[in-house]
């Protein structure tokens, strides 16, 4: 049964740091894409970043120079970098992934930025 597992994140002031990772277990098939989505309450969840296997990543234009993603085959974990936090960043940040044309979602990560 494959499971995502996210970490990494909490309360940051603007302009902090924060660095999510989530960690895919229970494939041992190989992961086409994997990303991270975000939504705010009562708003439709949006792509942050996301990297295949075949493509440079992409990145949502309100996020680009900001956030990085990357993603380590060996170990199925995609993180993502993120710098010059802003408050209008704060939602709840989905990790997913496409195996063998099926999308697996994480529980999802609380990031607050405030002062």
């Amino acid at each position: 049964q494959v499971q995502l597992v996210e970490s990494g994140g909490g309360l940051v002031q603007p302009g902090g740091s924060l660095r999510l990772s989530c960690e895919v277990t229970g494939t041992t098939n190989s992961i086409y894409a994997m990303g991270w989505y975000r939504q705010d309450p009562g708003k439709e969840r949006d792509l942050v970043a996301g990297i295949t296997t075949s493509t440079a990543p992409t990145y949502a234009d309100s996020v680009m120079g900001r956030f990085t993603i990357s993603r380590d085959n060996a170990k199925n974990t995609v993180d993502l970098q993120m710098s010059s936090l802003k408050p209008e960043d704060s939602a709840v940040y989905y990790c997913y992934v496409v195996i063998d044309n099926f999308e697996y979602w994480g529980p999802g990560t609380q990031v607050t930025v405030s002062s």
